[in-house]
């Protein structure tokens, strides 16, 4: 990818929204009427996720109508298909994305602006916002932390959001946390799924653990966050560009709210998010042992 394309944000990220936009998939200055909104990295880490990837990078092009976004689809050495069919549907170069085609001879496919038959027949969505896709490929399994800072490496926009391939969350609860930023009330915007909005009902052990991890957490470092260990994370660029992570595995939630949390340099807001949960026969893959870490990873984080 060139991360060097005329009008990109320079490295400390002081330069004017509109300036910045020019730096986003495929924009150009004064290409649209929202040209002046900031762009927007998603980062997807994927491992084992071959039914739900497609329908969440679908929800993920069809979000915020207007914002230019670049997908960043990192997947950690999956087996169970997720691999095969990213290396078949999706290119492995930075390429623009128009167009989402459901049924007709390909299931659903990602295709470019519009123009030719492509479509096979299928029922065509047009994606409503300047869009390209990235695919990084792990060797070997090394987990969600190292697969984010692999897909970190290929930010190029104004805003970066974690985003879980899993269908546990939804794309549409991106709108309230990117308001912020834009307005410049936040530098750093945590999705909670304890503030009221839909959330499957399920394990009780997790939502203990959770609250016990994001107690101690907030003890330790003066904050006032409900849930630590959220998959949504939005946030400018610079503070990947500032911070330095270390984690290969789930403990990247911790060590991200530590390192954010003990810099002192950014605001940092929530907003509520729905989680739509899985059990373990559907495909949860965080366990108790991730939890032990969690609580390690709080005092570790706060000692060093």
């Amino acid at each position: 990818m060139n991360t060097e394309a005329p009008g990109a944000p320079a490295p400390d990220g002081d330069v004017p929204r509109t300036a910045a936009v020019s730096s986003a998939p495929g924009m150009t200055a004064g290409a649209s009427k929202d040209a002046a909104r900031l762009t927007l990295s998603v980062v997807i880490p994927v491992y084992n996720e071959r039914a739900t990837l497609p329908e969440i990078l679908r929800l993920v092009m069809l979000a915020l109508p207007g914002v230019a976004k670049q997908i960043i689809v990192v997947d950690d050495c999956s087996t169970d298909g997720t691999r095969e069919w990213l290396t078949e549907y999706l290119p492995q170069t930075e390429t623009p994305i128009g167009r989402i085609v459901t049924g007709g001879d390909g299931g659903l496919r990602f295709l470019g602006p519009p123009g030719g038959d492509e479509a096979g027949g299928g029922s065509v969505e047009i994606v409503p916002a300047e869009t390209s896709v990235i695919v990084r490929l792990h060797d070997e399994n090394r987990g969600k932390g190292r697969a984010l800072r692999t897909g970190f490496e290929a930010v190029k926009c104004d805003v970066v959001v974690i985003q879980d391939a899993d269908l546990e969350y939804d794309p549409a609860d991106w709108a309230e946390m990117l308001d912020l930023i834009e307005r410049d009330k936040a530098d750093v915007v945590f999705g909670s799924r304890f503030y009221g909005r839909p959330h499957r009902v399920l394990y009780f052990h997790h939502y203990m653990a959770n609250k016990l991890i994001s107690f101690l957490f907030n003890l330790l470092f003066d904050q006032m966050l409900s849930d630590i260990e959220v998959c949504y994370k939005m946030f400018r660029r610079t503070v990947i560009e500032a911070i330095e992570f270390t984690c290969d595995d789930f403990g990247f939630e911790i060590e991200f709210s530590a390192k954010v949390a003990k810099s002192k340099r950014w605001r940092i807001y929530e907003t509520g998010c729905a989680y739509y949960g899985r059990t373990y026969e559907e495909g949860k893959k965080i366990n108790w042992r991730d939890g032990v870490k969690a609580l390690w990873y709080v005092f570790k984080f706060r000692l060093f």
